[in-house]
């Protein structure tokens, strides 16, 4: 299996779906604007989504694939389906009970997450109703999740890239037709997610039914590879949640601050999930499996080069795409998201947010190359440990931004990124001290060419820019063709620069583990 075409179909199907959820946050935009009822709904969406991340993406996915590839590599497909039929149908029943606390203790749990939101009765019992609404997510795509660490160990990796594409149509398509008939309109957007979850979870069927894997209602607590599995993910859940709690934490702080803050740290998050999907995402995607085979082959010296090979990705893409982010915030605000009722005001004030997350892009994204070194290895307590003085480095950084410096809801999003940078840099010391990755020769000239690259990208965006007043005085497709002609210069001046230094994409071709 070639990894780079791997990454590229994965890539190409997480652009579509971001492309999509650009349409989707355009819509709401326009039609909610940034005010009481999108904070409500985004706060009602993030829980779920929070539960989504740290229970069933990351700690059941970091214990499951690498044991469930370890029975697939040494056990046969008969034992293999077992695993999956006990471990599937625990967690389902889990599942159960957590949706059905959150939608008995809603009060509660938006209390705790938005307390802000108590002062203002109706946006609290609007943000309740949301949570009501959308708390069934989490058991759908929790098990959306389970399929996609199946496919994906049998290099099934387009199935659950493509899986996102549905949930953004579903947003799409209430809140262009379905809102109108919803009373408050933004309760579409709830139901958006419900049916969303459903979809993607219906849609993956299939194709575990056409690899054998498709899961039957069988609950035995005495399977030894359920509780491995159950073992790593008491340390898996309490890492992934540090990183989470980190976010709620900054929800806690903006719904203090003034109307509108949740939704441009919102809105800024949004476009710096366009990089972090495409790469970040797909490359701990495909990387956790074949690190996983490597692992259980004893191949020490492939497991350093895959993740040689992924920094180097991660530098040559992540750091111009934060340069970019940082340079055209407005233009790139101004094309999508300046329409209706959001305002040029909104454009600035996301922009404050965008730039302080994008100081932190290489952090979030290297998290996602260097992290699996660690749990493709079944050690999940290093990550642990370092998470946790992640966290505490990260609400210091909050304090000090946002009271200390008061840079309001921007201090928050700078946190966030110079914390995830604090983190990828303690991930990779460990690595290196434990002789687990060995830098393979080449990373000095390496960088000098990437800053060459970079120096002219930055000269071509800020020359073709011009001044962020024409950005937020100009409308429709005059601003349309000059982002796209912008994108498409600064893209072409960086690579192009590349090439003329001797960069092909041959170089970066990778096998992966079959």
């Amino acid at each position: 299996m070639n990894l780079l075409k791997a990454l590229a179909a994965v890539s190409s199907l997480t652009l579509v779906s971001r492309i999509l959820a650009f349409v989707r946050d355009v819509l709401i935009a326009r039609i909610f604007g940034a005010g009481m009822a999108t904070d409500a709904f985004f706060v009602a969406f993030k829980l779920p989504n929070l539960l989504r991340r740290m229970f069933a993406e990351g700690a059941f996915s970091q214990a499951f694939v690498p044991i469930f590839g370890e029975y697939r590599n040494r056990k046969g497909h008969d034992e293999t389906k077992l695993l999956v039929d006990h471990v599937v149908t625990l967690l389902a029943i889990i599942l159960f009970g957590v949706t059905l606390i959150g939608i008995v203790a809603a009060p509660v749990l938006v209390y705790i997450s938005a307390p802000g939101f108590v002062k203002e009765p109706d946006k609290f019992a609007l943000t309740v109703q949301l949570l009501r609404i959308t708390s069934p997510y989490i058991f759908f795509i929790s098990l959306v999740a389970v399929a996609a660490g199946i496919l994906n160990t049998y290099n099934k990796f387009w199935v659950p890239a493509f899986a996102p594409i549905l949930l953004n149509l579903c947003f799409i398509g209430a809140a262009l037709w379905l809102a109108p008939y919803c009373d408050p309109p933004i309760l579409a957007m709830g139901w958006a997610v419900f049916i969303g979850g459903v979809v993607q979870l219906a849609f993956q069927i299939p194709f575990l039914r056409k690899i054998g894997m498709l899961p039957t209602w069988s609950l035995n607590l005495k399977d030894a590879g359920v509780w491995r599995i159950i073992r790593q993910m008491g340390p898996a859940l309490f890492g992934v949640s540090i990183s989470q709690i980190s976010l709620i934490i900054n929800t806690i702080f903006a719904s203090f601050l003034v109307a509108g803050s949740v939704s441009w740290l919102y809105y800024a998050d949004r476009l710096m999930e366009f990089p972090s999907g495409l790469l970040g995402a797909a490359l701990g995607t495909i990387l956790l499996p074949s690190l996983s085979k490597h692992h259980a082959d004893n191949s020490t010296e492939e497991y350093s080069r895959l993740l040689d090979w992924g920094l180097r990705l991660v530098c040559m893409l992540t750091l111009p795409a934060a340069l970019a982010l940082g340079m055209i915030a407005v233009p790139l605000l101004a094309t999508f998201f300046q329409h209706g009722a959001f305002v040029a005001e909104d454009v600035l004030m996301t922009r404050n947010a965008l730039a302080g997350y994008s100081v932190g892009l290489i952090g979030l994204i290297a998290v996602k190359v260097l992290a699996p070194g660690f749990y493709a290895r079944q050690d999940i307590r290093t990550p642990v440990k370092i998470g946790i003085v992640t966290l505490l480095a990260t609400q210091l950084m909050n304090l000090l931004f946002v009271f200390g410096m008061h840079l309001h809801h921007a201090g928050l999003a700078l946190a966030i990124g110079l914390g995830a940078c604090f983190n990828s840099a303690i991930l990779f010391y460990f690595l290196r001290k434990r002789g687990i990755y060995r830098p393979e020769p080449g990373w000095g000239k390496f960088f000098l060419k990437l800053c060459i690259a970079l120096l002219a990208l930055a000269l071509a965006l800020w020359f073709g820019m011009g001044s962020e007043q024409h950005w937020l005085d100009t409308h429709g497709w005059a601003r349309i063709i000059h982002l796209t002609w912008l994108v498409a210069l600064g893209g072409a001046v960086y690579f192009a620069v590349l090439f003329a230094l001797g960069f092909r994409l041959k170089d970066f071709a990778k096998r992966g583990a079959s």
